[in-house]
């Protein structure tokens, strides 16, 4: 299956999550209960059958899925001990990806990335405990999150003009690089409805860009 191939090459199930992070699976909740680890970003529900000389064998099954990223993350949570600590980690590496982007000629207009940054973080961590950018980003981190959000907001904002100049055009090449850096390739069954599907290959086709 499709599915099963992406997600397999992609992403840690728990049971390999746990084991590449050295916790246990009650450790693991608790951190999600407290509010300081992401949940899944993809859970399945498997049922199985198999035929043999010995018969017919039914077997049902849960496996959840996450960001290979993760991993850095629980190790982080582990060394930490307070909610606040953690959190104040995760706002400070989102504004850090921020600045070094705008350094790098990345801008956008709208508050999220400027004045109202801090809300925005505040935000997006929700997000991120909620396991989403473990489905849409490739680690599910904060660098890729910031990076990821930035971009779309820059492409927004560039493809609302009428016609673009050759500045503005190398601008929105940029902005689209960024976000296919930053982006998953997302589960099959999600590509033609996907933020990369939208914003990268449609924007990429429509401009004429150059990847």
């Amino acid at each position: 299956m499709e599915l099963l191939k992406y997600l397999n090459e992609h992403f840690f199930t728990k049971n390999e999550l746990l084991n590449v992070s050295k916790v246990t699976e009650q450790e693991l909740s608790g951190y999600q209960t407290q509010g300081v680890m992401p949940r899944y970003s993809y859970k399945l529900n498997l049922s199985l059958q198999s035929d043999s000389f010995f018969g017919v064998h039914n077997e049902v099954d849960e496996v959840e899925y996450y960001a290979k990223g993760y991993s850095s993350w629980l190790a982080l949570v582990q060394s930490l001990t307070s909610e606040n600590a953690i959190y104040a980690i995760f706002a400070q590496r989102y504004q850090t990806a921020i600045d070094n982007l705008k350094k790098e000629g990345h801008s956008s207009s709208d508050p999220k990335v400027n004045e109202g940054i801090e809300l925005h973080i505040q935000e997006e961590w929700q997000h991120f405990l909620n396991g989403t950018y473990g489905l849409c980003t490739k680690s599910g981190l904060p660098e890729d999150i910031a990076a990821k959000e930035l971009a779309i907001l820059e492409i927004n904002e560039l493809t609302a003009a009428d016609k673009l100049t050759e500045k503005q055009l190398n601008k929105l090449t940029a902005a689209v690089n960024l976000l296919d850096s930053a982006s998953a390739l997302f589960a099959p069954h999600e590509r033609p409805k996907s933020s990369r599907h939208r914003m990268i290959n449609e924007v990429r086709r429509i401009y004429q860009l150059q990847s």
